[in-house]
């Protein structure tokens, strides 16, 4: 760990000393991205470097849809990265989301509103709806970001761990999600989600989203966490801050959760109520086919579904249930759609 005290950091090792200099000897400015609701005010004083990690708390709805995965009780790490209140932090604490609180350095309760969840990257808004006292970090540059490069894990509590890249690759996940490019790093933290991963010159460099046992690539198999590259923030931030979306129409989303198994892609979960399920998709079924094209992979599948147009476009699939081969069309929706909203006051 390394704690708040600038002496502690110089009393450790050359990674340490990467980030004193980063951090005490050059400014932590904020967001240098033309949005609404970003302004810049340097700070050199590490305390308030870790004043800007803040804790998030979220309770869902009473009937949400996502209690069954994500349980009714969420919390984890957001980065004030707005002069207004605005804070960054991983999606999926927010889904379905009956009242947010911000937990500052201070150990301040504050009250928030849900900005933004963008299902794209995965990243989530909220902002304070009382001041907050917390200079903004700057969002830096994930695209430079390469295997071996020293990092800094920040979540709420006001410390860091030390970490390295080990792996900039594809990821995919289960619940029709996908990044081209993301980071993974290790030794892994055990408080990922929505942690801030901190390049040595102090800029923001991605949100904690994932713990694995395979953070790299290639043997030997490390245990780590997968985290969102800022860049994947930086187009949308102005759209995700005035209308609460990403511009553009929406990808299609099926409501199934498919698991490549000893190369075939085997539907381990289907969302109640969804559009997988209303066409018959059941758990246990074998995903052969997109229409007449052949699926061995989940970045495979995904490619074959999206490419087929925006929300709301059938999507054909053949599956295996059992011994008998189907092909069931799929109408599917806009994931924003499924998921619960909380009534307007």
């Amino acid at each position: 760990m390394i704690a708040r005290s600038t002496g502690a950091w110089l009393a450790g090792c050359m990674l340490d000393a990467l980030f004193v200099i980063a951090l005490v000897c050059c400014p932590l400015a904020v967001v240098a991205a033309d949005a609404p609701g970003v302004a810049a005010a340097p700070t050199a004083d590490p305390d308030a470097f870790f004043a800007a990690i803040v804790r998030i708390e979220a309770r869902s709805l009473p009937d949400a849809r996502s209690n069954a995965t994500l349980g009714a009780e969420r919390e984890g790490s957001g980065i004030v990265i707005g002069k207004d209140g605005l804070v960054l932090t991983i999606g999926y604490l927010l889904i379905e989301a009956d009242e947010v609180r911000i937990i500052d350095g201070r150990d301040r309760a504050l009250p928030a509103r849900v900005v933004a969840y963008d299902h794209v990257t995965g990243l989530g808004l909220v902002r304070a709806i009382t001041p907050l006292d917390a200079a903004p970090l700057r969002l830096g540059d994930s695209s430079k970001l390469a295997a071996a490069d020293p990092v800094l894990v920040v979540s709420a509590g006001g410390s860091g761990e030390r970490a390295s890249v080990v792996s900039r690759r594809l990821f995919s996940g289960n619940w029709e999600y996908m990044l081209d490019s993301a980071i993974f790093t290790s030794p892994p933290t055990l408080n990922w989600s929505g942690a801030a991963l901190i390049g040595p010159d102090g800029t923001l460099l991605g949100v904690g989203s994932l713990i694995l046992r395979d953070a790299t690539e290639a043997d030997p198999h490390l245990p780590g966490n997968m985290f969102v590259p800022i860049e994947a923030l930086k187009p949308i931030l102005a759209d995700l801050i005035r209308t609460g979306r990403r511009a553009g129409p929406a990808r299609p989303w099926l409501g199934v959760a498919a698991d490549e198994v000893q190369g075939r892609l085997v539907v381990v979960r289907v969302a109640p109520e969804g559009p997988a399920e209303r066409a018959g998709v059941r758990t246990g079924d074998i995903i052969l086919a997109v229409g007449g094209d052949g699926v061995r992979s989940q970045p495979d599948f995904y490619r074959k579904v999206w490419s087929r147009g925006a929300a709301g476009s059938e999507i054909p699939l053949r599956v295996l249930q059992g011994i008998d081969v189907h092909d069931l069309k799929v109408q599917s929706i806009d994931r924003v759609d499924y998921f619960r909203k909380k009534p307007s006051t």
